[in-house]
């Protein structure tokens, strides 16, 4: 149900900036991800003044790293049972409070490893209930028509909150630290966390929630089961998230393969970040055009030529050693996943029920990390085993298949949805 408000004069990025609703989840939406990411830098930060047990000293941030991921292994789907029985505007308020506060705790809580792996775990379980709230929300605030541009919206800034959240984490912090050496990083951190709350408490949000399952009594399982038996019958959202999750595990094996793909162009190890920041400048540039010009190039099969694009930049990229065609491919690659995301999430956000979509969506959620931790683990020791060009290969070869196969699926939906949009 959307809010009752005059219906925008226009479409694209122009109707969503008259939208203040809308400004408002998705500034809270900036500010939220950009401090998970400074969180990250904090966290690693503060092992040096935390009491960490010798056995477990080398590999201290690895632990933190796991203690951030099975959460939303573990958790992600969970979290959509509650999503869809309580307000979606409330859980992300809540979200956002409960993380500031916690992070409020660790200057008077004993600096032991146990207690910073403890709040890291419970921060990012209570993350894994914002995620799908947010994602439910934002077709509550967006007219139809309006819902790509949104969704490319949303890709941008969460690419760039990435960026911005990892590049000013450490100046961030060290200028908080300044000004208060006791507790001046995680005041600052809070803060972010709060503000984005406080956003979140302007969004007007109007849903139909169904009063009596405040009442019953919450089976987990049966909820999990019923959420999958939906999946599992409805093959058109099944594609789209598997083609999201190709999507992650192609995007996630980015930063290993780019360690060895900076070798073979010319640049340090150690720069490897140029590679990612050139796809990352490519999802946004690709983002963008999707935003501004969606409605005119809707009809065009995007996540085919998104699989198609990414799995021959792979391919290339095994011929590759000059800087500027490595960066370009990057680029390119970082383009085609855009036209994936963006026309996905918008096909899953369509075609999901409001009473269905916190489900939904914490099962995409789900599968996404699960995407996201399986190249972490193998593609390094495969390269290693097999060499960089076998690895590329064979993944230029999956996501071309996996794209096909997860395209033929959705193409009919997605084609006539785009038509009668147009």
């Amino acid at each position: 149900m959307l809010p009752d408000r005059t219906p925008p004069a226009a479409t694209g990025f122009k109707a969503l900036l008259k939208n203040k609703y809308f400004i408002f989840l998705w500034l809270g939406q900036v500010l939220s991800q950009i401090a998970d990411k400074v969180l990250i830098v904090m966290s690693i930060a503060l092992l040096t003044s935390y009491n960490v047990p010798l056995k477990y000293a080398a590999s201290s941030s690895s632990y933190l790293m796991v203690a951030t991921t099975i959460p939303a292994i573990l958790f992600g789907a969970a979290a959509g049972i509650f999503v869809d029985r309580y307000p979606k505007k409330k859980i992300m308020v809540l979200a956002d409070l409960v993380r500031g506060s916690l992070i409020l705790l660790l200057p008077i809580l004993p600096r032991e490893f146990i207690v910073l792996l403890i709040i890291t775990f419970v921060i990012s379980t209570v993350t894994q209930a914002f995620a799908p709230a947010e994602q439910s929300a934002i077709p509550l605030v967006v007219r139809p028509e309006n819902l790509l541009t949104a969704n490319a919206l949303f890709a941008t800034s969460s690419t760039a909150s990435i960026i911005i959240g990892f590049a000013i984490g450490e100046p961030l912090l060290t200028a908080a630290s300044n000004i208060n050496k006791y507790a001046g990083q995680e005041i600052l951190l809070a803060s972010l966390y709060f503000i984005a709350a406080g956003l979140g408490q302007l969004v007007k949000v109007q849903e139909t929630i169904d009063t009596s399952k405040h009442t019953s009594r919450i089976n987990p399982w049966y909820e999990l089961k019923s959420g999958f038996r939906y999946l599992r019958t409805n093959k058109i959202l099944l594609s789209a998230m598997l083609q999201v999750a190709v999507l992650s595990f192609t995007i996630a094996a980015l930063p290993v393969l780019s360690i060895e793909l900076t070798k073979e162009v010319g640049l340090k190890p150690e720069q490897f970040g140029s590679l990612v920041a050139a796809a990352g400048i490519g999802l946004v540039f690709g983002a963008g055009v999707l935003g501004h010009f969606g409605n005119r190039i809707q009809q065009k099969s995007l996540p085919l030529i998104g699989f198609i694009g990414m799995s021959a930049v792979m391919a290339i990229f095994t011929f590759v050693n000059n800087i500027r065609i490595g960066l370009l491919c990057g680029g390119i690659l970082g383009f085609g996943a855009s036209l994936i995301a963006v026309p996905m999430q918008t096909l899953i956000q369509e075609k999901t029920p409001e009473s269905m979509r916190g489900k939904v969506f914490g099962f995409q959620n789900n599968a996404i990390n699960i995407a996201v931790a399986v190249p972490l683990l193998i593609v390094g020791p495969l390269t290693e085993q097999f060499g960089l060009q076998r690895v590329l290969w064979v993944m230029s070869g999956i996501v071309t298949l996996a794209g096909v196969l997860a395209w033929n699926g959705t193409r009919h939906v997605l084609e006539d949805a785009m038509q009668e949009e147009s």
